[in-house]
């Protein structure tokens, strides 16, 4: 019994000094859970540049000028002195149609006033007879006046066909048909040997032969909302009070549907006078430079029109701007390098960057990269943006 004793204190003095060796062992052992240094992000200042509220519009491109080739003689098409879809100059040759017939008939015209100018003659020395006859009472006053009547007549006889010889000289001359205008012609509507119908009866009468458009420049039409129509007046009277309401010449630009960027410049030259009841909306219309012809009636495009007059904005960079449900922030960073969000309003964007409206100082030092490394109030190591970009040039953005 007293034997069962000693070994139950041995064993419990053993297991005291292993549990006291390892709690010795344990409290030397370094700290392994030491905090994480904080994240580095990037940072900079808001930039300020000079911007100007523009809108978007969706319209189409249309002619200055769009002719319809007509005959103003009927006659068989005899010749056509263009291809299918080039560039024609005013005043060049597109059709012929047979001259034959109308050199007749101006032969024919020209003969009859010959006749004419014998009868005017004979008439003419008819009455100078009748005037010796007459003063000796050998012929009557009747017979007389008659002569005098004659002479008119055959002197009116002579002013019709000279009326005749220029109306078939404007026949003859209509057989070759010209381009009235400098453009681009479409496709030939009908081919040699076909009898071509003329005359001035309109499209409901005559053969329609091909047609024509300008092109440079060429007009662009677009429409936009009684809201938006009312900016627009609010930026012209801003940018021009001396001119307002009298005209418009607004500069604008405009890119097709391929397009990136707003490359090619205008400005508004018509605004209708009226808006639309049923729709709503008023109608405008740009021109823009076309020298190399890419620009194409019936085309698509997006134009930017200024509702606003320049004025400085605060733009930071996509990357820098999060969201909480239905609001934005911005990370802002204080002298103590602590992050903290503040709620920002935004507007359009520009150059790739969006204009903050409200909520945002120029003196602000904003996170631009490393948002998902960071939490409300932590500790950040900032980093300054190689980025930054001075003030430069006016901008515009959209809306």
């Amino acid at each position: 019994m007293q034997k069962t004793r000693v070994t139950s204190f041995v064993a419990a003095s053993l297991a005291l000094a292993l549990a006291a060796g390892g709690c010795s062992e344990n409290a030397s052992k370094p700290n392994q859970a030491a905090a994480p240094p904080p994240p580095a992000v990037t940072v900079s200042r808001p930039i300020t540049k000079v911007v100007a509220d523009f809108d978007e519009y969706v319209g189409r491109f249309s002619a200055v000028d769009y002719v319809e080739v007509r005959a103003r003689v009927s006659g068989y098409l005899d010749k056509i002195h263009f291809t299918d879809g080039q560039l024609v100059k005013a005043d060049d040759t597109l059709f012929t149609i047979d001259k034959r017939p109308y050199e007749v008939a101006l032969q024919q015209v020209r003969a009859a006033r010959a006749q004419g100018e014998a009868n005017l003659a004979y008439a003419d020395s008819d009455l100078k007879r009748g005037d010796r006859l007459v003063k000796g009472s050998t012929i009557t006053q009747q017979t007389y006046d008659q002569r005098v009547q004659a002479r008119n007549v055959a002197e009116a006889a002579l002013v019709a066909q000279d009326a005749a010889i220029k109306q078939a000289e404007l026949d003859l001359q209509y057989t070759e048909l010209k381009a009235p205008i400098t453009g681009r012609i479409g496709d030939r509507r009908v081919s040699i040997g076909n009898l071509v119908t003329g005359g001035s009866g309109g499209a409901s009468t005559t053969t329609l032969l091909a047609t024509i458009v300008s092109i440079d420049p060429i007009r662009f039409e677009f429409t936009m909302d009684e809201q938006s129509y009312l900016r627009f007046l609010a930026a012209d009277m801003a940018s021009r009070p001396e001119d307002a309401g009298k005209s418009h010449s607004i500069p604008v630009t405009l890119k097709l549907i391929d397009e990136k960027d707003f490359v090619h410049t205008g400005k508004i030259d018509f605004v209708d006078n009226v808006i639309d009841r049923s729709s709503g909306t008023i109608r405008l219309r740009a021109e823009f430079p076309n020298p190399d012809g890419k620009l194409t009636p019936g085309m698509f495009g997006r134009i930017k029109v200024p509702n606003s007059a320049p004025a400085s904005a605060l733009l930071v960079p996509d990357t820098a701007i999060g969201t909480e449900q239905v609001r934005k922030f911005v990370y802002t960073i204080g002298s103590d390098n602590v992050a903290n969000p503040k709620y920002v309003t935004l507007g359009a964007e520009v150059d790739g960057m969006r204009i903050v409206t409200a909520g945002l100082t120029a003196d602000d030092v904003i996170v631009v990269n490393g948002l998902m490394r960071i939490r409300p109030g932590s500790k950040v190591s900032p980093q300054q943006s190689t980025a930054d970009a001075a003030p430069g040039t006016p901008a515009v953005k959209t809306n």
